[in-house]
């Protein structure tokens, strides 16, 4: 299996220079991971790393609380696409979801999914503060909006990835659909764990360690 070509080698910490992100982009390119994930301000700098490459240029949407207004994410969603984002990991309006407003959750993804239409959509639903039934109602709008993978974790939110919770998105979404798990993801071991349980790509900043099986 060519772990490599599952992940989307992170840098989403608020402190992470140019040159931090170029290194980034090098080790992508280097060893074929299937994009970088990077916040919207680098997109532009790291699309122009990346050209004649296979690595995309994932980014973060309404990052890490999902609590901005639709109009706020699908601004942010346009501009990231305009600046060459191939992918966008949006992270839903967790509030709304544990406030049993659906139809503002499923509004939200949709005003982002109507912005990207030709471009890969996650929906980070941030497992970590969900009960099992969130959970699914969470996967089921995701579905219902249009969106081409849910997520588990945005990684700040305490909590990450768990072979139960992939297992439980996968058994609650369509089979066009796909799991992306993130959040404490470090080694292959882990990584592999997640695959098994029904994951098709991966977010980690380790992506080098967990290739290199370190």
């Amino acid at each position: 299996m060519n772990i490599a070509k599952l992940i989307d080698h992170t840098l989403l910490k608020a402190d992470a220079t140019q040159a931090q992100i170029q290194r980034l982009c090098e080790e992508a390119r280097t060893h074929g991971f299937a994009s970088v994930c990077v916040n919207p301000y680098w997109v532009k700098f790291a699309k122009t790393q990346l050209m004649q490459t296979d690595v995309k240029v994932c980014t973060v949407i309404g990052f890490p609380l999902g609590a901005t207004t639709s109009q706020a994410k699908a601004f942010e969603a346009q501009d990231a696409v305009q600046n060459g984002a191939d992918e966008l990991d949006m992270v839903l309006n967790i509030g709304a979801l544990k406030s049993g407003d659906e139809e503002t959750v499923l509004a939200d993804m949709r005003a982002v999914r109507d912005v990207t239409q030709r471009h890969v959509l996650k929906v980070i639903i941030e497992t970590s503060v969900l009960t099992g039934a969130e959970k699914i109602k969470a996967c089921q709008l995701a579905a219902k909006a249009g969106a081409d993978f849910v997520k588990t974790s945005t990684g700040f939110n305490g909590g990450g990835a768990t072979a139960k919770d992939v297992e439980l998105m996968r058994q609650h979404i369509p089979d066009t659909m796909q799991v992306k798990a993130s959040g404490g993801i470090r080694t292959r071991v882990d990584a592999e764990t997640m695959i098994a349980a029904g994951a098709t790509r991966i977010g980690a900043s380790s992506g080098v360690k967990i290739i290199e099986g370190i």
